[in-house]
């Protein structure tokens, strides 16, 4: 005899139960039928019927019922789902009977009516058995966990989907050792109203008094019910008062399953920064990237891994990861690998400055869309090396685009940065010459090439947050280049949404720009992170003010003098059009380029980048600014600060 293993034979004993219990629903449902049809009294004539109906009508249901998979599942999850499965298991069930009494002639003088409290009845007690089993165990199980017994520490900002599973998670958990007390929600129509148990006692004004009165000891916010702003006077509220504060993410963000307090925790600065999702047309993203071969520049770094992520949910046929990081290529490789086994991936261990390597991998993939990450980004290591940020982000641009072209792809879409704008430092005028170069080419051709400008990213690498966090680590001081200098951000996600829109939006030549909001402060987004970190910014953690570095804005731009904007079908997405400038002056123009940098002729690169980038001029400090940026102006600013440290976000 074999041994089973116990959960395989519960699982069986299960079923075994479940078909004895549907066996037993239809013939009740059969006989009470026709007694509802004959006022309980059933003629002692259609007892032969019945009989000979029976085996009929429980074969039939059976295979129906256990075709539609209603064997599986556990009753104590029943859900509206599952009801509208029972529903449509017990419609189609009873149309095969009909079917059958029609096609076969059998059962002649049947009552049409009874077929239909047939129906009627097999569907209410099949969701009836399921409801009253998840009622009495859930109250049998709260009891004996002893949930109503704890102390109800816990409230919940938001009452929706997303905040009812938690309540479900803690109450069935008895692991986590909470309570919930209530939900509170700025929705004024839910005020009074009782969700899985738990009522909605107030919103989010009431905060402060439901804390104080009821010993509230943790709070979780579900995200999608707060803004921003809101988030953060909570996590205020919170801080000021030792409460602990989680948040969870909005349920489609969470795709490994149902909703967990596995998927609580800390609230972030993005959260604190995030803005309403994206509205993306996924038919039209689809049905440029379904079953294409896709090659991704800098697929291992913080834009270009994001775009790889994102771009295999829409099963591309061939994904090529071209990346000149080996440790970083390994790594995305590896993660891609094993979120999308059956996606074909090629890592590409090439350089863009390598023309002959550019054109071999071009000629071997002939990929049919391309999306140009890679680009040289960092401000001050870029001016004190400016021969190779040329290179790379120029010259390396140029040979992706000339192969592109080469092989005819049929989407090219280039990221770009708000850098570009009236660039006062080398890597923002590199990257105004790549939007011409890419603006100005496929004007002539079939490809559709179109560039992507937004700014700066929460969390890429070597950006402001990550150095933070760094320094906060290790107690300060935390250092900011000026107290006015403002950025403009977006989370990665939401900048690859954007970069996967424009891609199917241009038709050649346009530069596509997110409406990205108000900029923010740098010294706001330090104070928020010390206090996130549990600690008070001037008291715990310093600020410490070093000046504007070289090539550095106090504040950056979206827009060149003389571009024209225009709406899109997209409502968080415009187009600009640059002014027209001669293909074969563009041509002659990168030529002079490329041999200066053979020459490594600094002074000739930056005037013909000049030359190439009108609106290109050096960053400088006057004035107050210069004031500032000396030893005297920083450290009377410092002193000044600390003296005032409270500023309003």
């Amino acid at each position: 005899m074999v041994n089973l293993p116990i959960p395989l034979c519960n699982n069986r004993f299960r079923k075994v139960l479940i078909l004895l219990f549907h066996m037993v629903a239809i013939v009740f449902s059969l006989v009470d039928a026709f007694a509802l049809r004959f006022d309980l009294t059933i003629p002692s004539y259609y007892w032969p019927t019945i009989l000979a109906l029976l085996p009929v009508v429980v074969i039939l249901k059976i295979t129906v019922f256990w075709a539609m998979g209603l064997a599986e599942g556990w009753w104590r999850y029943v859900s509206i789902p599952d009801l509208m499965q029972i529903f449509k298991a017990n419609a189609l069930a009873s149309v095969t009977v009909v079917l059958y009494i029609v096609f076969f002639h059998s059962f002649e003088g049947l009552p049409r009516s009874v077929i239909v409290l047939d129906f009627i009845l097999c569907f209410s007690t099949m969701i009836g058995v399921r409801v009253i089993t998840r009622i009495l165990r859930e109250h049998v199980a709260l009891n004996l966990k002893g949930y109503h017994s704890k102390p109800k520490s816990v409230l919940i900002v938001g009452s929706g989907v997303v905040a009812q599973s938690i309540v479900r998670e803690i109450r069935e958990n008895p692991k986590l050792d909470k309570a919930v007390l209530g939900y509170v929600d700025n929705d004024l129509r839910r005020q009074g109203k009782v969700f899985y148990g738990v009522p909605v006692i107030g919103t989010q004004d009431d905060l402060e008094k439901i804390c104080s009165r009821n010993g509230i000891d943790l709070v979780i916010v579900a995200q999608s019910s707060v803004t921003p702003r809101e988030l953060r006077d909570i996590v205020g509220f919170c801080k000021r008062n030792g409460i602990t504060s989680k948040i969870l993410p909005a349920l489609g963000d969470i795709i490994d399953g149902r909703v967990s307090m596995e998927q609580c925790r800390p609230v972030q600065l993005e959260d604190l920064l995030g803005r309403a999702p994206i509205r993306l047309e996924v038919q039209e993203i689809n049905a440029y990237l379904h079953g294409k071969r896709i090659l991704i520049t800098g697929a291992a770094g913080s834009i270009g891994s994001e775009i790889c992520r994102q771009v295999a949910k829409f099963n591309p046929s061939h994904l090529v990861l071209f990346e000149n990081a080996e440790t970083p290529l390994f790594h995305i490789e590896n993660e891609l690998r094993e979120k999308f086994p059956n996606l074909v991936i090629s890592p590409s261990l090439s350089d863009i400055r390598d023309v002959a390597r550019v054109t071999q991998v071009f000629s071997e993939f002939k990929p049919q869309v391309v999306f140009h990450a890679a680009a040289y980004k960092h401000v001050p290591m870029s001016e004190v090396n400016p021969i190779e940020v040329v290179k790379n982000n120029v010259f390396g641009t140029k040979n992706i685009v000339d192969a592109s072209f080469a092989c005819s792809v049929e989407h090219f879409v280039q990221i770009s940065t708000d850098k570009a704008v009236n660039p006062t430092n080398i890597m923002g005028a590199t990257k105004r010459v790549a939007e011409l170069y890419v603006q100005n080419l496929p004007r002539s051709g079939g490809s559709k090439a179109v560039t992507v400008r937004f700014g700066n990213v929460l969390g890429s690498h070597g950006s402001v947050i990550p150095t933070f966090r760094q320094q906060i680590q290790k107690g300060g001081p935390v250092t900011v280049t000026h107290p006015e200098i403002t950025r403009f951000f977006m989370t990665i996600p939401e900048a690859v949404q954007l970069v996967l829109q424009a891609g199917c939006m241009g038709q050649g030549g346009e530069i596509f720009l997110l409406d990205m909001g108000d900029p923010v402060k740098i010294v706001c987004l330090a104070e928020e992170m010390i206090r996130l970190s549990g600690r008070k910014p001037y008291e715990e953690i310093e600020i410490v003010f070093t000046g504007l570095r070289p090539g550095e804005k106090l504040y950056e731009e979206l827009l060149i003098s003389g571009e024209g904007v225009k709406a899109t079908r997209h409502e968080k997405i415009r187009i600009f059009e640059a002014a027209n400038f001669s293909s074969q002056w563009l041509r002659d123009e990168t030529a002079l380029l490329l041999q200066a940098t053979r020459e490594t002729d600094v002074d000739r690169v930056v005037a013909l980048l000049k030359e190439l980038v009108p609106e290109f001029h050096n960053c400088a400090i006057a004035g107050a600014q210069a004031d500032l940026n000396s030893s005297q102006g920083l450290d009377s600013l410092n002193l000044v600060l600390k003296k005032n440290p409270e500023q309003d976000w």
